[in-house]
């Protein structure tokens, strides 16, 4: 082994002493040899009760490092999936002891910095999914609302628009409008995210519309690039109307069509599909708007902690004709391999849950939690075809920190005390206490937790905002490797180009 993969192993047994970081020794692998299982073994109440490590770690470190090439890559983002997230999730779902099957099964993890760019240059400390879908799509940073260009207006090439160009089966699915940036950063350049559709385009992007050369909304943008699997919401738009260029006075629905497209918007018409590639590329399209989230429960407020602890329900709205992510995920991988360019030569999927960060905004915990369960259950289907078929680069990620955080529970009396000693009205020491809003639910461990949303005080205003903080990024298969330790957002553009051979300096034609 060379002395650079020791030096790797080295980082790695040092990230293993840190919290979320999925490495394992053979005791601890999950049956399958290669990924781990990182529940905890006994008692937590036990002398050892708690560890998730069991012996030694360094050969699986050693037996995880993989400087192959990829055929594939499955890249998962969960957006606004920062670690408090995840463990958020996790003590609901599995238990402070517990384990996910896919979020924490990954051999390799590290964290990554996350800052965009302000216009002049100097980093804005606080992204949005704009900024960093653009950084990890691309290679290159952002500002806040761009898509697909850098802070001078440039168009820069993605590792769809790459892959596509050099052969290989393209997929992009999300559970949020088609156009919204996370998915839209993989196809689109545009100075303004929210530009989805022409009508968009007169307001907040007139500059860059069709009748004046530039490269249209983004909706248009998607039809042009033509990935072989769209799916995700966003049906709403489809009925604009194209205001210049060869479709011109026709929808954008007419438009798809005629361009090819195979249009489905449900669940069982999903399961009809049997192939998908540039003759018929697949577009679904399974909500107007965001897709709707699995579960449901009440949203944080002033003094939430106050009430009682509750547990979250299955979302009504959620039907059987609204497919999973992972069923998504699922149908999507079994195109891609099935394709003819997927046999050739391989492929690029990027599957994102979308409504992690849309219900954090929303200090909606149990729509939060349930997309996060709702992602697992993707990557336990992204894992399970790259153990199968070993050759796949499998990466699972969030794009930016967020609100939630896990706080300490005081009771009346504890509030009461403290307002004695500081002499002040217990309403205030409630206030000072916790700032903003706050919810409380049942765990696993049938115990409370109490959650925080500390950047609102306004439960009638969806305006919880994002953080700066890295977030942490894990990976499975060849080049792998690359994920540990402290790397950019920026880097995993060029991790995952150099895994799948793509030569950067052929660029495609927009």
């Amino acid at each position: 082994m060379a002395v650079s993969v020791y030096k790797v192993v080295a980082v790695v047994a040092v990230a293993a002493m840190l919290p979320l970081t999925a490495c394992s020794s053979d005791d601890n692998k999950d049956g399958n040899g290669d990924t781990v299982t990182r529940a905890a073994g006994g008692d937590l109440s036990s002398n050892g009760g708690a560890r998730r490590l069991d012996g030694d770690q360094s050969q699986a470190m050693r037996d995880a490092i993989n400087n192959g090439g990829a055929r594939n890559i499955i890249l998962l983002i969960g957006d606004g999936m920062g670690d408090s997230e995840i463990t958020i999730a996790r003590n609901y779902e599995k238990g402070a002891g517990g384990g996910f099957a896919g979020l924490d099964a990954f051999p390799l993890t590290g964290e990554y910095t996350t800052f965009a760019l302000n216009k002049d240059g100097k980093p804005n400390y606080v992204p949005d999914s704009g900024a960093t879908a653009t950084a990890w799509s691309t290679g290159t940073k952002t500002y806040n609302g761009a898509l697909g260009i850098d802070i001078k207006g440039a168009e820069q090439a993605t590792i769809l628009e790459l892959a596509k160009a050099q052969g290989f089966a393209t997929g992009d699915i999300t559970t949020s409008d088609i156009q919204d940036a996370t998915p839209a950063a993989l196809f689109s350049h545009i100075s303004e995210r929210d530009c989805y559709g022409p009508t968009e385009m007169a307001e907040d992007c007139p500059d860059e519309t069709l009748e004046k050369g530039g490269p249209g909304s983004v909706t248009e943008q998607l039809l042009a690039v033509r990935p072989d699997v769209t799916m995700g919401g966003g049906a709403e738009t489809f009925a604009q109307s194209a205001t210049a260029g060869e479709y011109q006075g026709k929808t954008l629905e007419v438009q798809a069509k005629e361009r090819g497209y195979q249009i489905v918007r449900t669940a069982s018409e999903l399961a009809n599909v049997t192939k998908a590639d540039q003759d018929a590329p697949l577009l679904g399209l399974f909500a107007d708007g965001n897709m709707p989230v699995l579960w449901s429960g009440p949203p944080a407020v002033r003094q939430g902690y106050l009430q009682p602890a509750s547990k979250c329900t299955d979302n009504a709205e959620h039907t059987s004709e609204v497919p999973t992510l992972a069923d998504m995920t699922q149908k999507t991988i079994d195109l891609l391999k099935g394709s003819q360019k997927g046999q050739d030569k391989g492929f690029f999927l990027q599957v994102e849950s979308a409504s992690i960060d849309k219900r954090n905004h929303s200090a909606d915990l149990c729509g939060q939690i349930g997309e996060t369960v709702q992602l697992d259950d993707a990557v336990q289907k992204a894992l399970e075809f790259a153990r199968q078929d070993g050759n796949t680069l499998v990466i699972v990620t969030g794009d930016h920190g967020h609100t939630s955080q896990i706080v300490e529970e005081f009771t009346n009396e504890d509030l009461q005390g403290i307002a004695e000693d500081a002499k002040l009205p217990i309403e205030r020491v409630r206030d000072i206490m916790y700032p903003g809003l706050t919810t409380k639910l049942t765990t696993a461990d049938d115990a409370d937790m109490t959650i925080s949303y500390g950047t609102s005080e306004d439960v009638n205003v969806e305006d919880e905002t994002h953080t700066g903080t890295e977030v942490r990024i894990a990976a499975y298969g060849p080049r792998a490797a690359n994920v540990v330790g402290l790397t950019d957002q920026t880097d995993l553009f060029f991790t995952m180009t150099d895994a799948l051979g793509i030569d950067r300096s052929q660029q495609p034609e927009h």
